[in-house]
Order: C-alpha cells, then structure tokens, then sequence
C-alpha cells in the first residue's frame, strides 16, 4: 500500500463514522418524532420498519449513505477486508443509490465536512484542513 493510501483510509473513516453518526441521530430522531409514546431503543420492529421508509422520509441521508458504504467497501478492500455484502444489503433494504457513481475522496470529504457543519459536529482536524 502506498503512504499516500496509509495517511488517506483512516480519514476516510473518519468520514464513514461521521455520516453513520448523523445518520444514527437523524434515525433516532425520526423514530422519536413519530412514536413520541414509545422507547425506540426497545422496539427493533420499529427500528426496521422505519429503516424501510429512509428513503422516502429521510431522503436527505440517501446521498451521505450510498456514499459512505461505498467508500467503508472501497476502504475494506484496500485492507484486504471482502466487505461487499453490506453493499448487497444496504440495497436491499433500498438504501443505496445504485446509479450513484462511486465519489472521489476529496468529493466525499466535502460532502462530510458539509454534514458534520450542518448537524454542528466537530470535526477531527484531518476532515477540516483537507482539500476539497
């Protein structure tokens, strides 16, 4: 693996975590919204009913989430790590955007660094200072 490779995965996940903890929030905060009377940490049906309606109700997330199971994928393999099948599942819970070209690192990290600012995150130094 190239130096370039080794300084470059961990921070792109880095990235991957920060769009999974956005998400997580967001998700969260959805279930809460919608059954304000129910403990959503305790009801795994729930949870996976409303992961079924992401893609209509948290259409925002689609781009953040296709991007970032492709880029833990693409970091994976780097890694020697055959990670495809969350790929294969994350499309069959329709959560991919499969005609979605694969990002660039410096266009995926924008897109981190915009939705860690938006849902005020602080960013680790590496996400900040690197070029977009």
């Amino acid at each position: 693996m190239e130096e370039f490779e080794i300084k470059l995965l961990p921070i792109l996940r880095q990235g991957v975590a920060i769009v999974k903890m956005v998400f997580f929030r967001r998700l969260k905060n959805h279930i809460s919204e919608q059954n304000p009377d129910r403990e959503a940490s305790e009801n795994r049906n729930l949870i996976q009913e409303t992961l079924k309606k992401v893609p209509l109700e948290l259409v925002d997330m689609m781009v953040p989430l296709t991007d970032a199971l492709r880029i833990q994928v693409l970091c994976d393999r780097q890694e020697g790590i055959d990670s495809l099948s969350i790929l294969v599942h994350a499309n069959e819970l329709k959560l991919l955007l499969v005609p979605r070209e694969i990002p660039l690192p410096a266009s995926f990290m924008k897109l981190v660094r915009e939705l860690g600012n938006k849902h005020d995150l602080l960013l680790p130094p590496e996400i900040r200072k690197m070029d977009s």
